[in-house]
Order: structure tokens, then C-alpha cells, then sequence
């Protein structure tokens, strides 16, 4: 495929504008994807394309959380490896499963998460109780969340983020810095398949890498910044635009 340098511009500032708000609520596909799409990619290379260059800025945000003290990763050590397994099987299943289902229960669930982050009280930076052992259920929920994020993906960022608040009971800022961690290796187990199969147009995932490192690092300082003020409403706009999307425009 090839593609002019005006779109191969508008592309990258795509990427910069997908990695920003990813790195702060998770979502970053919901602008990257349709953008793939509208430029006569493909929709299974789309969704590679995307995952490829998507891993960039989330490597660029987990880090500069993980920097900045809001992440441990001796906490994720189990969790990390079950969910690029599970993200690996997920991608696998994709080709050989009806999805239908999913695409009608996904916006309810996203519905929820964003109903849950508007009106739940103390929605804070400071953690609280845990509901379920972390080192017991946290490697399940990686699991889980990178099998669901290997066969659909949009919401992966929000699911995993009110996980962290409401099971483990991490203030909002360490939840995210923690998701951005899972979601890179999510996206890691699905690209150990869409790269091989040749599911990704590597001159368009090159252009919005150079976006998503500037936008995940701005995206992720901002994060931190502004804590459980910025977080909390963004999570709630990008859960209740991507089950608008998944209804609309499934």
C-alpha cells in the first residue's frame, strides 16, 4: 500500500493525539483505529497496525509512571506473563470465533465503568481497602482483561483500570500507571501474532510512532499531574464514546 506524505502527516498527528489521551484513560484506539480504516487499511491490519503503534506510547507512559514512583513492578511479576498469554490466545481465537456477542456486551460493560467513575464516592489518588488478595487475583485479571484485549480491545484501558480501583483498591493515578504496564503487554502477546501473519503496514505504524512517543510521555506527565481530577473524567468520556462507537458503528 502506499500513501502520500499529507496523509502520512495527518497519521502521525494521530498518533500523538491517540498516545496523549491513552496514556491518561486508555482508549487511544478508538481515534487511532477509524483514522486506519479511513486511509483503505484493512480492518484486521488496521487493528495490527494500531496495536504496533499504540506499543510505543504506552511503553513511553508506563515508564514515566514506573519513573515517577507509580508503579511496581514486583507487584505485576505474575500478572505480566498471564496477560501477554492471555492476550497471545485472545488474538489467536479472533480468526476462528463469532465476536458478535462481544459487540453488543462490551458497550454495556463500558457503560458501567463510565457510570461507575462518574457517581461512585471517593474516587481518590489515595488507595483504600482491597476487596480481593492482589497477588492471588491480579494475575486472573491480567489473564482475563489480555484475552479479551488479544480478540476485541476497545475499552482494555478502562476495564483494567476499575479493576485496580475497585478489587485491589490503588488511588486512581497508580491504577493507571499500573494498566499502562498490562496494556503494553497485552499488546505485545497480540502483535507475537499479527506480525508474523503480516498484519501491520509498517510504513504507517513508523509514522504514528514518532506521534505516540511525544503524545504518551505529554499524556502520562499530564496524568500525573492533574491525578484522579483528569483521570476520572476522561475514563468516563472515553468509556462512553467507545459503546457509542461499538453501537453505532460496530
Amino acid at each position: 500500500m502506499s500513501f502520500d506524505l499529507t496523509i502520512l502527516v495527518a497519521l502521525g498527528f494521530v498518533g500523538l493525539l491517540a498516545g496523549f489521551v491513552d496514556a491518561i484513560a486508555g482508549g487511544g484506539g478508538l481515534i487511532a483505529i477509524p483514522a486506519l480504516l479511513a486511509v483503505g487499511i484493512p480492518p484486521v491490519t488496521a487493528f495490527g497496525t494500531n496495536k504496533l503503534q499504540s506499543v510505543v506510547g504506552t511503553v513511553i507512559a508506563a515508564f514515566t509512571y514506573w519513573r515517577k514512583g507509580f508503579v511496581s513492578l514486583r507487584l505485576l511479576a505474575i500478572a505480566i506473563p498471564l496477560t501477554f498469554g492471555g492476550s497471545f490466545l485472545g488474538a489467536l481465537a479472533v480468526k476462528s470465533i463469532d465476536t458478535t456477542v462481544l459487540q453488543y456486551a462490551v458497550p454495556v460493560a463500558l457503560i458501567a465503568v463510565a457510570l461507575y467513575f462518574a457517581f461512585a464516592p471517593r474516587l481518590t489518588d489515595e488507595d483504600s481497602h482491597a476487596r480481593l488478595g492482589v497477588a492471588t487475583f491480579l494475575p486472573l485479571m491480567g489473564f482475563a482483561v489480555g484475552f479479551y484485549d488479544g480478540i476485541l480491545g476497545p475499552g482494555t484501558g478502562s476495564f483494567m483500570t476499575l479493576g485496580f480501583v475497585t478489587l485491589f483498591g490503588f488511588g486512581v493515578t497508580r491504577a493507571a500507571g499500573h494498566t499502562k504496564v498490562l496494556n503494553l503487554t497485552s499488546n505485545l502477546g497480540a502483535l507475537a501474532l499479527f506480525i508474523p501473519s503480516g498484519n501491520v503496514v509498517w510504513l504507517v505504524a513508523g509514522v504514528m510512532i514518532v506521534g505516540q512517543i511525544i503524545g504518551g510521555y505529554l499524556g502520562a506527565l499530564t496524568g500525573i499531574r492533574f491525578g484522579a481530577k483528569l483521570i476520572r473524567p476522561l475514563v468516563v468520556v472515553v468509556s462512553i464514546a467507545l459503546a457509542v462507537k461499538l453501537l453505532v458503528f460496530p
